[in-house]
């Protein structure tokens, strides 16, 4: 499975790269992720995850393998983007090669960090870009809609796609986000090639300053909420600025410095989590001595698909998988002792993999 990303967007001075900046300062080296060219503008960070640290110490491993994900710093666009503005094409396409969004929306006063509109309004920040993306989205719709009626003459099976396509266009005519539209199973399947900028799903971030700390609310914040709730979409506040100070102490400080703000956790820890769940991912986790480690998967997997993301040659020879959930792991030691108790199932290749799975693949 390819590397699912989240590509960072804002207008200019929301604290967009401050924040990219944080989130890859202590980033593993592209080295350690082979097989792909690495931007200046993509991080690859860790997912922390507790689990796979007691997992170690009961199999004694040498080395912990976090799953990755990948965040990609899109440049501040402006209005105007759709047209071209600033760079608006190049980093519009950007946008339409990730998997998700991650909004920055400023929600602090300051007079240091002038706003690039002269004041703050999130949801105006939010509609700026938002439009953007529409604009964007009917230019790509008539575009291949044009195209496709052309054939039409001569393929009849493509009625369904343009009947949908048309649909969408007036949807956007509107515009309204093509997510916002009520489409069936099918229409879903029709317009998978297609991908609409404002079809992704949508994290947005809150920046608050540090006198927000440590509840982070404001009326910015529940301006957002709203404004996020009503089209199904969540909101993540975080103090950028806390966020990069934080990165820049040693890993031991971490802890004891948030404390002291009344916090448990960073909020790119929670930012990396919550990403990793609007992507529709789960981890499941293999552990031994040579290493512990966690799979990325999609929600849903069945355990031969599973089994390709360690090695092709494990799928193809699936015999079965066997299961121990991380509980019951760490309840009774290891996997020999959960075997003992009755808590190791055998599995075939239809099973479903949960999040969590401790997995031994049998093959031939």
């Amino acid at each position: 499975m390819r590397r699912l990303s989240c590509g960072i967007v804002g207008l200019p001075n929301v604290g967009k790269s401050t924040l990219f900046n944080a989130l890859t300062a202590n980033a593993a080296p592209a080295s350690n992720y082979p097989f792909c060219t690495i931007d200046p503008n993509i991080g690859i960070v860790e997912v922390i995850d507790g689990r796979l640290l007691e997992l170690s110490k009961i199999s004694g491993s040498k080395r912990i393998i976090y799953a990755p994900m990948e965040f990609v710093d899109i440049a501040g666009l402006v209005a105007g983007a759709s047209q071209g503005e600033g760079l608006g094409n190049k980093f519009l396409a950007n946008i339409r090669e990730v998997d998700a969004i991650i909004h920055v929306v400023r929600c602090f006063d300051s007079s240091d960090i002038i706003h690039v509109s002269g004041s703050v309004d999130p949801i105006r920040d939010i509609e700026i870009i938002n439009t953007e993306l529409i604009l964007s989205d009917l230019q790509m719709t008539e575009n291949v809609l044009d195209r496709l009626q052309k054939q039409l003459k001569s393929k009849k099976e493509l009625q369904e796609t343009v009947d949908c396509l048309t649909k969408v266009l007036n949807h956007l005519n509107q515009n309204k986000l093509v997510r916002t539209l009520p489409l069936t199973h099918e229409e879903m399947e029709l317009l998978k090639p297609y991908p609409f900028l404002t079809n992704k799903k949508v994290l947005y971030v809150t920046n608050v300053s540090e006198q927000d700390l440590p509840e982070m609310e404001n009326e910015y914040v529940s301006k957002v909420r709203e404004y996020a709730h009503a089209e199904g979409n969540e909101v993540l506040p975080i103090c950028a600025k806390l966020e990069e100070e934080i990165s820049q102490l040693p890993p031991e400080e971490r802890g004891p410095f948030l404390e002291t703000l009344g916090l448990n956790e960073s909020g790119l820890q929670r930012l990396i989590r919550r990403s990793f769940q609007i992507l529709g991912l789960i981890t499941y986790l293999t552990t031994g001595e040579q290493e512990t480690r966690a799979w990325t998967i999609k929600k849903g997997t069945k355990a031969s698909d599973a089994a390709r993301e360690i090695h092709n040659d494990i799928a193809d020879g699936f015999i079965r998988a066997e299961v121990v959930s991380y509980d019951d792991m760490t309840k009774y030691g290891g996997r020999v002792e959960a075997r003992e108790h009755g808590k190791a199932r055998a599995e075939g290749k239809e099973y479903i993999v949960q999040d969590g799975d401790v997995i031994l693949f049998f093959h031939n």
